[in-house]
């Protein structure tokens, strides 16, 4: 009787097990494995081989065979222990919760013994055949998915041990060659110091051990298993400031940059993500600076892929901060690709992987793509669409500190492309539409502290919600400041929305020309003044961008009557004419045609790509800042060229030489403007007239 119960208890066990979901044979195959780590190397009979020579263990390759195998002429059998070690990895290749699993302790025993008895025992890592010790990475790997396992790692001491392997099979491979176990191991190593990194807390421990330096070398691997697996490891690094300032000291930028300008698709959006957490350091801005790594930043705007423009834009928002790097930006056609993203004309590719998606590798520690060509919902893909666009507003919100810059992108209808992002959408996330509104209202808000652009704005806003957009004050960079604007905007009825949009949409240059004055097609309204208004121009057979004024011949300035005016206009367009045929200086602006039409007068005229002087003397003084000597030096040497140039060779005075009137364009090219008033004087005669303004006659 007792055996027949103690046969039923047998029963319900092995019945208890399975429902557990572990066999008895797994239940043995984990005991046996247990006994055999908990062997010491002194008692194993394994081929002698010195871990301290050049061609230690770490980087010595055995034949591959296959489970319980053995080579061709049957010399050697593999050892039990190694077909245990990956059975093990193969039958629990899926697992990642081994501290719940019901067989739990024997888990934790052999992960103990893999430790002690393995890892940390130089003997036994002296001994083993390559592809030995290969298998107990692997399974070290696999059972530090879970946590907890992490923790005993760093209590028995392992993780100094696996840190000085990686540094030495690092070393090796990239030296002498890519052999297959070295990509193995690395590929392997560098997944578990991932693991590692993946929690904040033990991120110290990573950098403690000198991994991180070795990581930073195999960027410059050849195998992409292996430079994903670095890029991953680094990338969990650098979200701690402690750990991201170790990782900048290190010569680093440079292998980025070419992994970003030569590399695969999936290792530009790792070494992008990357790069955009190490710009918060000072040193690795100037890095990028330094190998001239804008020009590369900005070929990757071309891509279709989301998340890798995301990476890309907020790397630029950090490295933007120089102003050097800013007018870089512009000079190479920045601005204008920022604002293409922003129009939103493009087809994006997006997909729901994160860096900690991307970190799960499979039994061989090879990262899993299937999830990038997951299909996305409309809705997935829009909110994606909207973090891009707030990232693209940050970036040109930083480059408007730059008045060129900021000039640039009005001329590039850039106030009409981020304005048309503030109108509500009523999409289903509303946190990230909000967001994106606020960083809309941001950068429009930073292009209004620009005082030429203020007329401009006045044509966008009713007037309670345009004395909040002033009530923020100028450059505040604060996004929880335009919160409240954001609500007003939302909270407004359907009628007043509708006259909002209505209002961007009469800001459009891109709109169909609101007509045509002789050959030129009127495209925008660029300002008025005392004798008449300026437009934005574009004659009818060319694409050449002009500026034409229009002089209204009634003014009461040119006479009061008819016979004083057609007199007066007499004068100007002979003094117009002299002017456009003698006026070929760098700094002196262009006239190229002088015409009358319904008692009008139309000068038409060089463009000027830049902001007025004195616009640059508001603005500086807004954001307290002052010219450098170097600017000012280069600025009125300038000046004084295109008055030698007037006065001694041409005989001309301005007459109306004032802050308004002097353009400065890209790398503070000076030109002179605005010769309405100026007058050529003749030999042995005198100027008598008082014109101009005052103060500066």
């Amino acid at each position: 009787m007792p055996d027949q119960d103690k046969k039923v208890k047998t029963t319900e066990k092995s019945t208890d097990e399975k429902q557990q979901g572990i066999t008895i044979r797994d239940y043995s195959d984990l005991k046996r494995l247990r006994c055999l780590l908990n062997v010491q190397s002194s008692k194993q009979q394994l081929p002698a081989i010195n871990f301290d020579s050049a061609q230690n263990s770490m980087t010595k390759s055995e034949p591959a065979i296959k489970v319980g195998g053995h080579r061709v002429r049957g010399q050697w059998h593999e050892s039990t222990e190694a077909v245990e070690l990956e059975n093990f990895s193969i039958n629990y290749k899926n697992e990642r919760n081994f501290s719940k699993h019901p067989q739990h302790k024997l888990f934790q025993e052999i992960f103990t013994a893999l430790v002690k008895n393995r890892l940390i025992c130089r003997e036994w890592v002296n001994r083993a055949p390559s592809i030995h010790f290969l298998r107990v990475l692997i399974c070290l790997r696999l059972l530090m998915r879970d946590p907890c396992y992490q923790e005993i790692l760093h209590s028995l001491g392992g993780i100094g041990n696996l840190a000085q392997y990686m540094e030495i099979v690092a070393n090796e491979y990239l030296g002498y060659g890519e052999e297959q176990h070295s990509v193995d191991k690395l590929v392997n190593m560098t997944y578990i110091f991932q693991k590692l990194a993946a929690i904040k807390d033990q991120r110290e421990w990573v950098t403690t051990s000198g991994a991180h330096k070795t990581l930073v070398n195999l960027l410059g691997a050849r195998d992409t298993n292996v430079l994903l697996g670095s890029l991953l490891a680094l990338t969990s690094l650098a979200e701690s400031p402690e750990c991201r300032e170790k990782i900048s000291e290190l010569n680093i930028v440079e292998n980025l940059l070419m992994i970003l300008h030569e590399y695969d698709l999936l290792s530009k959006r790792l070494t992008a993500e990357l790069l955009r957490l190490l710009c918060a350091e000072p040193q690795v801005k100037e890095q990028v600076k330094l190998y001239e790594g804008i020009p590369v930043l900005l070929s990757l705007l071309h891509s279709d892929y989301l998340k890798l423009l995301w990476s890309v834009v907020w790397i630029l928002v950090q490295v933007c901060e120089d102003p050097e790097t800013s007018v870089e930006i512009r000079i190479w056609g920045g601005i204008k690709q920022l604002l293409h993203i922003l129009r939103g004309d493009r087809n994006f590719v997006s997909d729901r992987s994160s860096i900690g998606s991307l970190s799960s590798a499979n039994a061989a520690g090879r990262i899993q793509q299937l999830h990038l060509s997951e299909d996305l919902s409309p809705q997935e893909i829009q909110e994606n669409t909207f973090s891009l666009q707030a990232a693209c507003c940050a970036a040109l919100t930083e480059l408007v500190l730059n008045d060129t810059n900021a000039h640039q992108v009005v001329q590039e209808n850039g106030v009409y492309t981020i304005a048309k992002l503030i109108l509500p959408n009523k999409q289903k996330n509303a946190a990230k539409t909000n967001l994106l509104q606020c960083y809309a209202f941001r950068a429009l808000r930073f292009l209004f502290s620009m005082e030429r652009n203020r007329p401009l704005f006045k044509r966008l806003f009713p007037t309670d919600l345009f004395e909040i957009f002033i009530d923020i004050g100028h450059y505040v960079r604060d996004i929880s400041a335009y919160e409240e604007l954001v609500s007003k905007l939302n909270l407004l009825v359907e009628d007043e929305l509708k006259q909002i949009a209505e209002n961007i949409e009469s800001i459009n240059q891109n709109k169909a020309p609101s007509k045509y004055i002789g050959n030129y097609a009127i495209l925008d309204h660029l300002g008025s003044g005392a004798f008449g208004c300026v437009y934005k121009v574009r004659k009818r057979s060319g694409q050449n961008l002009l500026a034409m004024k229009e002089v209204n011949l009634h003014n009461p300035a040119f006479g009061k009557d008819k016979k004083d005016r057609d007199s007066s206009v007499k004068n100007i367009v002979s003094e117009l004419t002299i002017i456009k045929e003698q006026l070929y200086h760098p700094n002196v602006v262009r006239y190229y045609k002088t015409f009358l039409e319904n008692d009008r007068l139309y000068i038409v005229m060089e463009l000027i790509e830049g902001a007025p002087l004195g616009e640059h003397f508001s603005s500086l003084k807004e954001k307290h800042h002052h010219f450098t000597e170097e600017r000012l030096w280069k600025i009125f040497i300038q000046l004084c060229l295109a008055l030698r140039y007037l006065h001694k060779e041409k005989r001309i005075v301005h007459r109306d030489l004032t802050p308004n009137n002097i353009m400065l364009g890209d790398k503070d090219k000076v030109t002179v403007t605005d010769f309405g008033l100026a007058k050529q004087k003749q030999e042995n005669s005198k100027l008598t007239s008082v014109v101009g303004t005052i103060l500066y006659s």
